[in-house]
């Protein structure tokens, strides 16, 4: 009887005497390996730089908008009731208790100039905890305070976006820009932030006080949304039902009425972005998948030819004292080393892909250890799978036949 250390030294006597078939049956699981290392890196990569935009967001960050109305069946779109109210974030500052901060916010559109530059920007009014909520710090000069806010005091901050195509290198803090006639003065410029989950450029606005652009800019009295820091990251949900009770009772909603105003979290994006990209990881895993199957049916393929060349020496084997499971756990080792090794050089390639894809393609990629497990033990059921026929079939030759055979 042999056991399961002389079983894998023959297996490795088989594979070396076979050198370049056995290199290009491990081939296939080497490319099936590396491109599902690859592409699920890829996948988990986009995953991992949706979630850090969203973080960037701000520290539990919250969003009400106003909400809509329906008049004769007829729904409108959200935010076609103006229905918040400065007085409305006030409240949830004082009788939230989830809540840290809560400010004021509307926005519009303008053409910024100063001198002979010009250009269209989105202008974002707000309070002076916007950027405490948004976590965003001030690279240059300041923030406007909450006299500022009091006094719709025509000053403004901007971001680096704007800073680039109306200053170039230029300091802008103390200068005078202008929106729709209006002059602002520059009291300090936002660290840059980059782009958003959904490709946005969050750097190319300019903030003002909400009061300055109600009165200067929109001619309104209403504002369009409340931004809103809750205590922790633990209490977003929380602080969304407290809001969303205060609010009702504020807008003196029945009990069978929906809500005339919309709620939305950090977390609802971040789910939201995080089934998205893990719908598109399954489906880049599932189709680089297809070539390690692939890879599988070619270790059957070489495995069939192996039993049929080496029938005189199972035959042998069974002569000299080997059982049917000797025989077949023959075969199933020496499949599952070549699927196993394949794999292992499979997984070295697809990481390397995966750092070549996010050197020079400019794509974000992440490998993590579970999946490159994950992979391994794959390729090595893989292995075991498409080796059981073949080593079936070795184990149940006949003997005596088998030592007759030429």
């Amino acid at each position: 009887m042999f056991n399961v250390v002389e079983i894998y030294k023959v297996a490795l006597v088989a594979l070396r005497r076979n050198p370049m078939r056995t290199l290009l049956t491990m081939l296939g699981v080497i490319i099936g390996v590396g491109c599902v290392v690859a592409m699920v890196a890829i996948g988990q990569g986009a995953t991992a730089a949706i979630q850090s935009q969203i973080g960037a967001l701000g520290t539990n960050f919250l969003l009400i908008h106003s909400g809509s109305h329906a008049r004769g069946g007829v729904h409108g779109g959200a935010g076609s009731v103006q229905n918040l109210t400065p007085d409305d974030a006030a409240a949830i500052t004082r009788e939230c208790p989830s809540v840290a901060l809560a400010d004021p916010a509307v926005r519009t559109g303008a053409q910024v100039v100063f001198g002979d530059q010009n250009w269209a920007t989105s202008v974002q009014g707000t309070g002076p905890n916007y950027p405490t909520i948004r976590a965003w710090a001030v690279a240059r000069g300041s923030y406007f305070t909450e006299e500022d806010v009091k006094a719709a005091s025509k000053v403004a901050v901007l971001g680096q976006t704007v800073v680039d195509n109306l200053f170039g290198e230029a300091n802008p803090v103390g200068q005078i820009i202008r929106m729709k006639g209006v002059p602002f003065r520059v009291l300090g410029v936002l660290d840059r932030k980059g782009g958003s989950a959904m490709g946005q450029d969050q750097d190319d606005l300019v903030c003002v006080p909400y009061t300055t652009a109600q009165k200067r800019l929109m001619g309104v009295t209403y504002i369009g949304m409340i931004i809103i820091s809750a205590v922790s990251p633990q209490q977003i949900g929380r602080a969304s039902d407290e809001i969303r009770a205060l609010l009702r009772q504020r807008h003196r909603l029945g009990r069978g009425q929906d809500d005339d105003f919309e709620i939305r979290s950090q977390q609802d994006i971040a789910n939201t972005a995080t089934q998205m990209s893990g719908v598109m990881t399954m489906l880049l895993g599932a189709i680089a998948s297809v070539s390690l199957l692939v890879g599988g049916i070619g270790i059957m393929n070489i495995m069939l030819v192996s039993v049929t060349e080496r029938t005189r020496e199972i035959g042998v084997r069974r002569a000299l004292g080997a059982r049917r499971s000797d025989i077949r756990t023959q075969f199933l080792i020496e499949s599952s080393l070549i699927s196993g090794l394949g794999g292992a050089v499979g997984i070295a390639a697809g990481m390397v892909v995966a750092r070549l894809i996010a050197r020079f393609v400019g794509w974000p990629t992440l490998v993590q250890p579970q999946v490159v497990l994950v992979a391994f033990l794959f390729a090595g059921l893989v292995g075991v799978f498409f080796g059981i026929y073949p080593a079936a079939k070795a184990a149940r030759l006949d003997p005596i036949e088998a030592l007759r055979y030429e």
